[in-house]
């Protein structure tokens, strides 16, 4: 193990897929811990934490978060500005507004709004996350609840970055949506309507991946068919993809089929069509 990587904290696991541990070096984190036996084993990425020394809150892991998430167990935090957690955030989480007076290099959230939000309760189990392992907004706020009483305080370090990697999907707000459009041209809006809703109306310079040609598997269906086409972005798998349809659950189904094949920024929108269309009319 060289110097400057960490050692991670996980559980019994099984052995990591080949591109997921390139991913664990790239972010400095090791895929090994002491075996009962004393010897090194492998471990699944899942259970992996960075385990800083000297941090005031503990971490949890991605496979933790998942089911912190499933069982509603705890409230998370997306510790970032709005405007990021509106154009792609970890589906179910929470964002609150900035704390009043902190220039933008030192942001961090509002601790009397989460107050606000678990009825000061501060025994609520809470989750922060940011960033990722450089990012610094979740460590400041989690210091801040801390100082003010809060007694069960963890943050996923990890953060954004690696969800993406692990897990795939990321939703994004209707503000978060309408910036895109504004301002990111090098973006991929989907439509995961039916072909004759796509003709019909849809969003400027969208492209139709129709949920009902989806099929279960890897290079099946209509998104191997979208690959082969250009509709996705086959040079360039970090192009940001927003996924919307007539309504969340077709979007999401898409966005679903779509980070499988390997794309990192996947974000699908939960609201409806008509509302979509209702609010980007005359941009």
């Amino acid at each position: 193990m060289r110097a400057n990587q960490q050692r991670v904290t996980m559980r019994p696991g099984t052995w990591a897929r080949g591109a997921v541990a390139m991913l664990a070096v790239a972010i400095g984190v090791s895929l090994v811990t002491l075996g009962s036996a004393g010897g090194e084993s492998a471990l699944s990425i899942y259970q992996a934490t960075l385990m800083e020394p000297g941090q005031q809150t503990p971490e949890v892991s991605t496979e933790e978060l998942r089911k912190i998430l499933a069982e509603k167990s705890a409230m998370v935090f997306d510790a970032r500005p709005y405007r990021e957690y509106a154009v792609s955030h970890i589906p179910g989480v929470l964002n609150v507004s900035a704390k009043p007076g902190v220039p933008m290099s030192q942001y961090v959230s509002d601790v009397a709004e989460i107050g606000r939000l678990v009825g000061n309760n501060k025994a609520t189990p809470i989750v922060l996350y940011c960033n990722g392992p450089f990012c610094g907004k979740s460590k400041r706020l989690s210091a801040e609840l801390v100082e003010a009483g809060y007694t069960n305080v963890r943050r996923y370090q990890l953060g954004i970055p690696v969800w993406r990697a692990l897990d795939g999907l990321t939703e994004v707000e209707l503000e978060g949506v309408l910036y895109v459009l504004e301002g990111d041209r090098t973006a991929v809006f989907i439509d995961a309507r039916d072909p004759e809703e796509f003709s019909a109306q849809t969003l400027p310079g969208a492209r139709n991946l129709s949920l009902s040609g989806v099929k279960p598997g890897k290079d099946v269906g209509e998104v191997k068919a979208a690959k082969d086409d250009g509709r996705l972005p086959m040079e360039d798998h970090n192009t940001r993809l927003i996924v919307f349809g007539r309504d969340g659950t077709q979007a999401k189904a898409v966005a679903e089929a779509i980070a499988k094949e390997a794309f990192h920024n996947v974000a699908d929108f939960g609201g409806t069509f008509d509302t979509l269309i209702q609010k980007t009319a005359g941009r």
